[in-house]
């Protein structure tokens, strides 16, 4: 979205306000709730998104008067940004807005940083819009490497990345790869999710990527917005997505955040989800065709073990058979395994294990 488009919804708000007045009528500001009786999963779509449910902020509510205000203030600090072209964090964004009301007033518009991020939420679903599209970065935390060129638009000028000469360290993912990013070209055929920097570190010495012609990228942990923002225009680009994760809670967790989105986002829905990914693994079928494992596995904890039952009551994972039989697995053995097991063996031969994967169709929906 352009910064003139993000600028004329927020001047929508503004406007209508004004026009609650001059009829006599307090503003107010409607917004979708956010809230776990209001997240569904959308069918048609594959991902988790909002219901129909409305909340409406009113100025003329003792309960409801600060909360409007400040959201008021934060919609009126973003369009400031697209005026400016100026960026800043969520934190920048409290810090800009945490003042004193006046000289005889003990009160600030902000006291916590929690206040103002449920707000920029609201304004995101409220007006159809993502954050980054306001100016608003979040933390960078993945990273690429692969054939695939990136043109830049930043601070005035223009560069051209080239994905496939980042060396050991890779190309840092932005939390914005919408607004002033364009992918220019892709080599690869595939692309590859490694749940783990350490893993991926192994796997871009051996330069699987250019051996596999396929985008190596690690989330580190829990994918950021701008990496799963990445991996759903990769996606609509064609490519297969496979992810490589642990067996245990957070392997599952951020597998399914990719493929489904996630509650605290599902506002956003299609936008932030991969209903496309595969789970290359690692996975409790693993262990009886790689006979090493066997020694590898680890006792799953009491959040593991919690984790396999909730997800079996999720309908948009019980639908899924393969899903069915390894938490059913895991609850039976109370085991787990890491993908940083592949590498018991021998430390090259999580690129074999991938490749055999892939080729066999040996993955979890």
């Amino acid at each position: 979205m352009s910064s003139a488009d993000a600028s004329k919804k927020l001047e929508e708000i503004g406007k209508g306000m004004v026009q609650q007045i001059n009829k006599g009528d307090g503003p107010t500001f409607e917004t979708t709730l956010r809230t776990k009786s209001n997240t569904i999963f959308d069918e048609s779509a594959g991902c988790l998104t909002t219901g129909s449910k409305k909340e409406t902020r009113k100025f003329l509510s003792m309960a409801q008067a600060r909360t409007f205000m400040q959201t008021v203030a934060i919609a009126s600090k973003c369009k400031q940004f697209l005026k400016e072209n100026l960026h800043t964090s969520i934190r920048g964004l409290f810090y800009q807005l945490k003042f004193t009301l006046g000289e005889d007033v003990d009160e600030d518009l902000f006291t916590e940083q929690s206040e103002s991020n449920g707000l920029i939420e609201d304004i995101e679903v409220g007006l159809r819009i993502k954050r980054e599209d306001l100016n608003l970065t979040t933390d960078r935390k993945g990273f690429v490497a692969g054939e695939m060129t990136i043109l830049d638009k930043f601070g005035g000028d223009e560069t051209i990345i080239d994905l496939a000469k980042q060396g050991r360290s890779g190309w840092s993912i932005p939390s914005d790869v919408d607004n002033g990013m364009e992918i220019k070209t892709i080599k690869a055929k595939y692309v590859l999710v490694v749940e783990k920097d350490a893993l991926w570190q192994r796997l871009n010495e051996d330069k699987f990527w250019k051996k596999e012609n396929c985008l190596l990228i690690t989330p580190k942990g829990q994918s950021t917005r701008g990496t799963r923002r990445l991996l759903r225009k990769l996606a609509d680009r064609g490519l297969p997505i496979y992810c490589l994760m642990d067996c245990d809670a957070w392997g599952w967790y951020i597998y399914w955040t990719i493929k489904t989105g996630s509650m605290n986002l599902a506002y956003l829905g299609h936008d932030f989800a991969v209903p496309e990914a595969k789970f290359l693994g690692v996975t409790m079928s693993d262990i009886k065709e790689f006979s090493f494992l066997d020694k590898l596995t680890i006792k799953a904890k009491d959040v593991d073990v919690k984790r396999a039952e909730e997800m079996l009551g999720y309908p948009w994972i019980n639908r899924y058979p393969d899903w069915v039989r390894e938490l059913k697995e895991v609850l039976k053995s109370r085991k787990k395994i890491e993908q940083d097991a592949l590498q018991g063996q021998r430390l090259t031969f999580v690129g074999e294990y991938i490749n055999q994967k892939i080729k066999n169709k040996e993955w979890l929906s």
